[in-house]
């Protein structure tokens, strides 16, 4: 089979442009998968995306479509949309030579729209801007190919207008795939060059490796090496991906699909990595990926001891099959052993807890997440910290620098206002503003990272009622006067609970917090201090009251001092407990620190 009829394309889009269900129309008018066995996001296969309604993992798929006589095989890669699964989306494109950029009929050009069509301009592919949603009686597809224009530059005169839900206009993009995407450049007779896209891990088979040929062909029986790790194994299973796995024997050059070897070292396989013949003619390593560039960061305490190393093994195996978060020991006083994890945003960290809870059945204890901040010494070097407790006495620092995200907001006009004032409230610095279309607006502010992991992002919903689409990027470290606040509780300091805020909103966070900790922790037998500190200073108190005991219910008349006896002698007994008594704190207040929002201003 000659490369001339492979096509390798990417769906990318904002988030619920309709990416999956397009996916659905194109298996079931290429006759991949029987009408009996047709459900709606079909290759979103977790549980989890099929509830949130939303694609998490990058899925491949290889359908067949014939174009004037010839059969061509149509290798389609489904890509997530939200900001914080980008590099999914990074990965997918680099196996790629095009990509499908789907825009919303009736929502027109949003902030992940731009920020994918630019990943997939640098990468070199060939982009086919497609209108989807056309049905919808408020569709403007016109004004859309307008705003594609416009925001990202891409000529979208002859951008298809298609619906993923009713199959209109699907045939006609398939053919258009055929004729404007690129087929593949590498060469059957040239040695083996395999990229290592995506991996999973099944309890039977082993590791499960998602593979794109670039180079010569691959066949069971044969040696493969990973450059990568200096492993060496034997091809036991070559297949596709149709969208169930089906074994085929052989891959040839620009072909996708998966390698099955009885790997069972998850530490043996790395995503990015090149796999050739053992002990063919030498070749150069594909590139590979860029190692991502973590946001956030919090940690993962199992809440029993004993589950350590099955937190252990179950991060293991999702770092396998989601390369873009890793994890390292870390020990805490108040919680014990567990895990430094980095993702590349909240809704990333969310999700990977609740895999972790589903899929590996483990129970536990997540810390408020943080953002990585450098610190600038007295001698002049530079170090990074990943969690507020790293962070070193005011003597042994000059500097603290912060990391600064450059923020485009995509609004309609009428909400400028209500977006302006927000990014003011959040530290935000005004750059540009641009008009997409007489009724949408793109606003672009340099606002720190840390500002919009509290609670930016809710607020911009809220206030915009939902019209307004957000997209970030790091655009470095910049100083600010910045100060540790501790959370005391009965004069402890909870090390899992010590944030780094702002001087100027360092009050108002830590009564926030201790207002909110005050409702989560429940009373005890003895009376517990709730504090809020910056170095030794107290800025701010709450008191969780005792529960209390009517000693003198029994005392019927008589002398008063017997009654003053009794009220002594407990207050002598609450005040030895508080001495030795452990406070019990529930999850819900370590997210206390997450928590923001006008809510905790009341009692």
């Amino acid at each position: 089979m000659t490369t001339d009829t492979i096509r390798n394309f990417a769906i990318i889009a904002h988030i619920d442009h309709g990416k999956s269900t397009l996916a659905d129309r194109f298996l079931e008018l290429t006759g991949a998968v029987l009408k009996r066995d047709m459900k709606a996001q079909l290759l979103d296969s977790m549980d989890l995306e099929r509830e949130r309604g939303i694609t998490i993992k990058a899925s491949a798929v290889t359908i067949w479509h014939t174009y004037k006589g010839t059969r061509y095989e149509l290798n389609l890669i489904d890509t997530p949309g939200h900001v914080d699964f980008n590099y999914e989306v990074q990965k997918a494109l680099q196996a790629c030579e095009g990509a499908l950029l789907l825009v919303d009929a009736s929502q027109g050009v949003e902030a992940q729209t731009v920020a994918n069509a630019y990943l997939a301009v640098e990468g070199g592919l060939e982009v086919l801007p497609v209108i989807n949603k056309i049905d919808l009686p408020h569709a403007r597809p016109d004004m859309v190919r307008e705003e594609i224009e416009n925001s990202i530059g891409i000529d979208a005169t002859g951008a298809l207008g298609v619906s993923g839900k009713t199959g209109m206009g699907v045939a006609e993009l398939l053919d258009q795939i055929v004729e404007r995407i690129p087929s593949p450049k590498g060469k059957p007779d040239d040695p083996l060059r395999c990229l290592i896209f995506d991996a999973q891990y099944d309890e039977y088979r082993g590791i499960i490796v998602y593979l794109r040929v670039v180079d010569g062909s691959i066949s069971e029986r044969q040696q493969i090496h990973m450059l990568g790790t200096d492993k060496v194994y034997e091809a036991i299973e070559i297949g596709r991906f149709t969208p169930g796995m089906k074994r085929c024997g052989t891959l040839g050059p620009g072909e996708v699909g998966y390698f099955i070897s009885n790997i069972k070292q998850l530490g043996d396989v790395r995503i990015g990595d090149t796999m050739t013949v053992h002990k063919g003619p030498k070749v150069v390593m594909l590139p590979g990926y860029r190692p991502p560039m973590h946001m956030v960061y919090a940690d993962f305490f199992p809440t029993n001891t004993g589950d350590f190393e099955g937190l252990r093994e179950g991060l293991t195996t999702l770092a396998l099959s989601d390369s873009s978060f890793d994890f390292e020991p870390v020990t805490s006083e108040a919680l014990g052993f567990g895990f430094r994890c980095g993702f590349l945003g909240l809704l990333h960290m969310e999700i990977v807890q609740e895999r972790l809870e589903r899929e590996h059945d483990l129970d536990m204890i997540q810390t408020a997440p943080t953002v990585t901040y450098e610190i600038v010494h007295a001698d002049g070097t530079k170090s990074v910290i990943h969690s507020p407790g790293q962070l070193p006495q005011p003597d042994k620092y000059e500097q603290i620098l912060e990391p600064n995200a450059r923020v485009a907001i995509m609004v309609p006009s009428e909400y400028i206002g209500n977006v302006m004032k927000i990014a003011a409230d959040h530290r935000g610095e005004f750059v540009r503003q641009e008009h997409l279309s007489p009724t949408r607006v793109q606003l672009v502010y340099d606002i720190p990272l840390a500002e919009i992991i509290y609670d930016f992002f809710d607020k911009l919903k809220s206030s915009t009622r939902g019209y307004g689409t957000l997209n970030y990027e790091i655009t470095g470290f910049k100083p600010s006067n910045l100060v540790k606040l501790r959370v005391l509780v009965n004069t402890k300091e909870v090390d899992a609970l010590t944030c780094i805020v702002h001087k100027d909103q360092a009050e108002y966070r830590g009564r926030a917090i201790i207002k909110r900790m005050r409702k989560e922790i429940p009373r005890h037998q003895f009376e517990i201090a709730l504090q809020a500190a910056i170095d030794s200073r107290i800025i701010a108190r709450e008191t969780i009251a005792a529960y209390r005991k009517d000693v003198t219910a029994k005392c019927y008349g008589g002398d008063v001092s017997r009654k003053r006896k009794l009220l002594e002698k407990q207050k002598e007994g609450k005040r030895r407990m508080r001495q030795i008594g452990n406070v019990d704190i529930p999850q819900k207040a370590f997210l206390a620190v997450l928590g923001g929002g006008d809510d905790s201003e009341g009692d």
